[in-house]
């Protein structure tokens, strides 16, 4: 029992306990209480859910990849099967091919051939979700697209992996629809806001933690960020931090990056921000850069 017991992180569990038990209140009590709470309490717990599953594909509170994915097993964000973003995050972790819009699952940029095909609204829509304010507003919408469109495609092709992953999330969903149909949930329409609320803040995470740069050293991002988003994010905003020690959890990274400053910020060559709120100040209503790859070339 105690070897079993020795490599489980301690803080990570609580953290899923504690998430799970707020976002259960969330969606009943504090939502009969007073309907703007319960809501509030129901997004921040969502979207921590998302990191917490992000903690999980990394190998982590336990040393069994089951286990963890056992834990985070309830969909809260519905949109992603965890089996397909830990397949497409962990292909996203070979730091060589970041922001590739072919090979990086995650990239946000497009080959500037295929956008020059695009039709002008696509293509003004896309740009617009290029600001931070574009990127709360559609950014889910966009992306779930996207996501569920290729995976569609793929599935078309014959992909066992795929087709794995999508009848793992039925009963993922089916789970938390369960709950929300019980007595005394909020309206089914308010959590689905909820949700897309979530989906949203995890947005602001992913806006620019990564950048075209000729060097990939230097493609992944410092938030400086103390506040409640890196909580929330389970301090991912020290990404870069994240992506050179990807097995060392979430509570640890600080402390790394503290003790290693300079290193840290050589390393990615200064592509660094102090705070979420400077992005804000920065990037709400202008873009962070163009939406075709600005280092690939243009027909």
């Amino acid at each position: 029992m105690n070897r079993a017991l020795r490599g489980v992180e301690w803080p990570t569990l609580a953290l899923t306990a504690l998430c799970y038990g707020l976002w259960a209140l969330g969606t009943t009590a504090l939502a009969e209480f007073w309907l703007p709470l319960g809501m509030a309490v129901t997004i921040v717990t969502t979207a921590l859910h998302s990191s917490l599953t992000h903690e999980a594909l990394h190998g982590h509170p336990t040393r069994s990849p089951l286990l963890n994915a056992a834990l985070v097993f309830p969909a809260l964000s519905v949109v992603v099967p965890y089996l397909r973003f830990k397949d497409t995050h962990l292909a996203h972790h070979r730091d060589s091919i970041l922001t590739d819009p072919y090979d990086d699952p995650e990239s946000n940029y497009m080959d500037p051939a295929v956008w020059a095909r695009l039709p002008r609204p696509v293509r003004a829509a896309l740009r617009f979700n290029n600001t931070l304010a574009g990127r709360l507003l559609l950014g889910p919408l966009i992306g779930t697209l996207a996501f569920v469109a290729a995976d569609l495609r793929a599935l078309r092709r014959g992909a066992p992996r795929w087709a794995l992953g999508w009848a793992l999330h039925v009963p993922a969903v089916a789970l938390v629809l369960g709950w929300m149909a019980g007595p005394g949930q909020m309206p089914l329409w308010t959590w689905a806001l909820c949700v897309y609320a979530a989906l949203s803040i995890l947005k602001i995470r992913t806006f620019l933690e990564h950048r075209a740069h000729e060097d990939a050293r230097g493609r992944t991002v410092i938030i400086e960020d103390r506040g409640p988003l890196a909580l929330i994010f389970l301090n991912n905003n020290l990404h870069v931090v994240h992506h050179m020690h990807a097995a060392v959890p979430w509570y640890r990274l600080p402390v790394l990056y503290r003790e290693n400053r300079q290193r840290y910020l050589g390393r990615n060559t200064g592509y660094f921000y102090r705070s979420y709120a400077e992005i804000f100040r920065r990037h709400f209503w202008r873009a962070k850069d163009p939406v075709p790859h600005p280092l690939w070339p243009d027909p």
